[in-house]
């Protein structure tokens, strides 16, 4: 027993020893990182980095990083491969520290480069595996327990993208219902995602409504974030089926860009820009210019948009710990509002004599206007954020933006009438205008306590939104669909302008002044409990301060009120085979503020949305092959509602119940082959709600089936270096845009949409054709509304690198 008792103490001692000198060891050794891009700021992969006369070194990844621990000392690092020229930098490794190499530059002029490391070329060139927005913290996608869709710029590009709208297309479930009218405040597009409408209101995670067209100029990639998020994101900026982030371009280290040009149907011209330059020689003054000038006419009679967009972006690396990052988004634009056909009060679908858009009497190519009543629309958004490392495991991010939407002039818009008759109305804005202010302070921490890994972030938001916006319309006439013989072109400005200014009694006006205050603080951590398991735990806390709504007519302030709100989030992720394989289950939360009292005086509080999901995500066969399928189950409470007894007053206690699958798979089967693919099914309705609604879907909550698919060829380089071909589209079932017992069911027929491309793609140049609804499709789209849609057309454009 006291052999046993020393060898036990001798094992221990030389344990112990083993741990000192190891860490002793450790202390001796550093970390070198960094990234390697092409001169047009894209990832350069499969890139050598070493350190010269030594064995140290490494690949860079599909990012175009890299990083290594190696003993401390000073290095030549040497950046190679095939056919590159080298290049040497000096790096210099401290004990325990990391030395962050500067990104370093390859010379595309080197043909080889081309073909083996820029995106165009690279495995599953559609696929982005990590986000920084998404969870407020660096997270890969396999370890997120919530499901999100990034359409990245190489597939816009490919597809002759230029807008949001077009580019929603390649999310499974996210469908176009309203395109952008260019009114301030809501004006720009609205979508529909898991029976529930959003718009597009962020920008690199924080506040970012644009009320025009978004253009894409300014794009790196658009993340579709799915599911109630209040929790991280609040609620004035997303609904409960999700938010739309966009995420922009950012200046790198060397000068470079691009210009184009975009010819099409219907008068479509577009010029773009994208510059980029360091302003110093140390090149920590970055200076990134986008911008664009685009004009579209109408598949119609008549009808245009035209637009200018500049995005310009300033970054300032201070020093290893500080930098500074200053962006502005201005848009400014002129355009007759599309046709928009609208069911009025009390018209009921019998009378109508239609049940389906393809059944009305309406003239698809008519817009019924002068196309003279045009409006301005104006968008100024600035945005300010500053970074700092407090250490190797702390950093603090601020961000400040603040918007500004304007519109001045008109809205027309048509209601739908029995005997194939519309009227003709307009809806104008009077130099309004809306104003939004966001501070937001990030803390974020990666660290660990004991063996558990925390990934953590914290942060405290201040939103404030002003608006000042004026609407009043009258109707014009009631006129034929379809008539040889009628002026349809008396709709027109002058007109217009007689009526308002004889004096007579306006249709409607419709003030919206106000100002509201949200202040919010929350906390989320991922808890990696073993190397597979993980688990995220977040909560939200919301101050809204409401302070009323503004009268012209009486002067006064009514209907201020203050309410608060919590908002949990928690997560769970298994990595079945690390890296490659997670099972996945989230429940999210989302919720509105509401004002007013029900029947019997008791104070509305606000209404809740909880989601639980499941699913499974994949990243086999070395990235070939990505993919996410999931189950969701969105149930909605707290709705308000008629009180049935005496309908003139409410109660708050309606339900509403969404469920549905999602599935979408990016994939590079083949050599130049790649697939985006994605299918929905959603089923939504109202489970307790007024009598004439109940058991019904929603006439807002879109297709309940919808499906995306772009397959992508791009020829070997022995044949034909830089040629390849894009075919795709997209499918929507019957969408009931009006479904209640009163009014009967209205049905927007489903559509396949077919668009192709073929394009010319090398280091200098590149040339692309393409051809949007190929099959010159009639279909609508609509929020409660019928809403045609542009028919064939064809697009070329060409553009210079450099």
């Amino acid at each position: 027993m006291n052999n046993l008792h020393l060898s036990l103490k001798h094992l221990l001692s030389i344990f112990l020893l083993l741990i000192l000198t190891s860490a002793a060891f450790c202390q001796q050794k550093g970390t070198i990182t960094g990234k390697i891009i092409t001169p047009q700021n894209e990832p350069a992969e499969n890139v050598s980095v070493s350190l010269k006369d030594t064995e140290y070194g490494a690949i860079t990844n599909e990012e175009g990083k890299y990083t290594f621990r190696v003993t401390a000392g000073s290095y030549i690092l040497i950046v190679s491969h095939f056919g590159l020229k080298n290049q040497e930098i000096q790096v210099t490794v401290q004990p325990g520290k990391t030395a962050n190499v500067p990104s370093v530059t390859v010379n595309t002029n080197i043909n080889s480069l081309q073909e083996v490391s820029i995106n165009a070329n690279k495995t599953n060139k559609f696929k982005r595996k990590r986000s920084i927005d998404v969870a407020k913290m660096p997270l890969e996608d396999l370890e997120n327990p919530q499901v999100y869709t990034n359409i990245t710029k190489a597939l816009l590009t490919e597809q002759n993208v230029t807008t949001v709208d077009g580019a929603i297309k390649n999310s499974p479930g996210l469908q176009t219902m309203w395109e952008a009218t260019g009114r301030s405040g809501d004006g720009g597009s609205y979508y529909n995602s898991r029976g529930f409408i959003l718009q597009s209101q962020l920008r690199n995670g924080v506040a970012g409504n644009v009320s025009n067209t978004i253009d894409a100029v300014n794009l790196e990639s658009i993340e579709v974030i799915k599911g109630p998020s209040a929790t991280l994101f609040g609620s004035s900026l997303t609904s409960y089926g999700g938010l739309i982030n966009r995420v922009t371009k950012k200046p790198y280290e060397n000068f470079g860009g691009e210009v184009s040009y975009m010819l099409g149907s219907y008068g479509l011209n577009r010029v773009s820009l994208d510059l980029n330059t360091p302003l110093d020689s140390a090149k920590k003054l970055l200076f990134r210019l986008n911008g664009a000038f685009n004009y579209q006419g109408s598949f119609q009679d008549h009808g245009f948009s035209r637009g200018v967009a500049i995005d310009p972006s300033l970054s300032y690396k201070v020093n290893d710990r500080r930098s500074f990052r200053f962006d502005a988004e201005i848009y400014t634009g002129r355009n007759v509002g599309k046709t928009i056909y609208f069911f009025p009060y009390g018209q009921t679908v019998a009378g109508l004599g239609a049940s389906r858009a393809d059944q009305l009497g309406v003239d698809y190519y008519k817009s019924y206007n002068a196309g003279d009543l045009a409006q301005q629309s104006k968008t100024y958004n600035f945005f300010g954020q500053v970074n700092y490392k407090i250490s190797d495991h702390w950093s603090s991010q601020t961000n400040f933006t603040s918007t500004y939407s304007y519109s001045n002039g008109f809205g027309p818009y048509y209601y739908l009438l029995a005997n194939d008759s519309i009227s003709r109305n307009d809806q104008s804005t009077k130099n309004s205008w809306q104003k939004t202010l966001e501070v937001q302070q990030n803390f974020n921490g990666d660290f660990k306590i004991g063996n558990l890994r925390n990934r953590f972030v914290g942060g405290l938001d201040f939103f404030r939104n002003n608006s000042n916006q004026f609407f009043f319309g009258s109707t014009y006439d009631v006129v034929p669909t379809n008539s040889n013989s009628f002026n349809y072109g008396s709709f027109n400005k002058g007109n217009m302008d007689a009526i308002y200014a004889s004096g007579a009694p306006l249709g409607f006006t419709y003030p919206s002044i106000f100002k509201a205050n949200t202040y919010s603080a929350y906390v989320s951590d991922v808890l990696n409990i073993t190397d597979r398991l993980l688990a995220l735990a977040s909560v939200r806390f919301d101050h809204f301060d409401n302070k009323g709504n503004y009268s012209p007519a009486t002067q006064a302030i009514t209907g201020a009120y203050i309410q608060n709100a919590l908002s949990p989030k928690f997560g769970l992720v298994y990595q079945v085979v690390k890296e490659q394989v997670s099972l996945f289950a989230n429940y999210q939360n989302g919720f509105t503020n509401e004002t007013g009292t029900d029947y019997a005086g008791k104070t509305f509080k606000p209404e809740q949305a909880n989601q639980l999901e499941g699913g499974v995500k994949v990243n086999l066969f070395d990235g070939k092959l990505s993919s996410t399928l999931s189950y969701y189950r969105i149930n909605v409470k707290d709705v308000i509602r008629p009180y049935l007894p005496n309908p003139n007053f409410s109660i708050q206690d309606g339900t509403q119940l969404s469920k549905g699958f999602e599935a979408e798979v990016i994939a590079n089967p083949l050599k130049g082959i790649n697939i985006v693919a994605g299918f929905s099914y959603n089923d939504s309705k109202y489970t307790k709600a007024s009598t004439d609604v109940e058991g019904r879907r929603p006439g807002t909550a879109s297709s309940p089936y919808t499906a995306n698919l772009w397959i992508s060829y791009r020829l070997p380089k022995e044949t034909i270096d830089g040629l390849g071909f894009g075919f795709g589209g997209n499918y929507a079932s019957d969408n009931k845009v009006v479904n209640s017992v009163s009014q009967g069911v209205f049905i927007l027929p489903a559509y396949t949409i077919l668009n192709a491309t073929a394009f010319y793609d090398v280091s200098r140049y590149r040339f692309s054709f393409g051809v949007n609804n190929l099959t010159d499709k009639k279909y609508w789209i609509g929020y409660t509304t019928v809403n045609p849609q542009t028919t064939r057309q064809a697009i070329g454009t060409i553009a210079y690198k450099f």
